[in-house]
This record gives C-alpha cells, structure tokens and sequence, in this order.
C-alpha cells in the first residue's frame, strides 16, 4: 500500500470537509445577521451569505464530478 497517497487522500478530505462546513456555516451566520440587523441595508450581508453558498454549491457539485467517473472519465 502506498501510504503517501492514502495520507494525499485524508488530507484533501480533511481540508474539503472543513471549507465546506465553514462556508455553509459562514452563509447561515450571515444570513442570521442580516436578518436582525437594524442598518439600513442589510442587502450587502445577505449577498455575502449567498456567495457563501454559491461556493458551498460549486465545491460539492466539483467533488461529484470527481467521484463519478461518468463525468470524469
């Protein structure tokens, strides 16, 4: 077995579960805090949220793609 290469692998898992964890956790606090705002615009809150989850989106929809071989093959 080639250990550098499931270690590769455990790590790119480690790092991808974390970046999605934290920008679904980043669009639903954004989210959160556009929603009680008092300001005016809270608009702009709200489009960071939802760049937020576009990019959740895009990361989970890029590790589909890598898994399936239809789309990769």
């Amino acid at each position: 077995m080639k250990w550098l290469e499931l270690v590769t692998v455990a790590g790119a898992t480690l790092i991808a579960a974390v970046t999605v964890v934290t920008l679904y956790s980043l669009g639903v606090r954004l989210t959160a805090i556009a929603a009680d705002s008092q300001q005016a615009s809270p608009g702009i809150k709200k489009s960071f949220a939802y760049v937020c989850f576009g990019l959740c989106g895009l990361a989970v929809l890029f590790g589909l793609y890598l898994i399936i071989p239809y789309f990769s093959g």
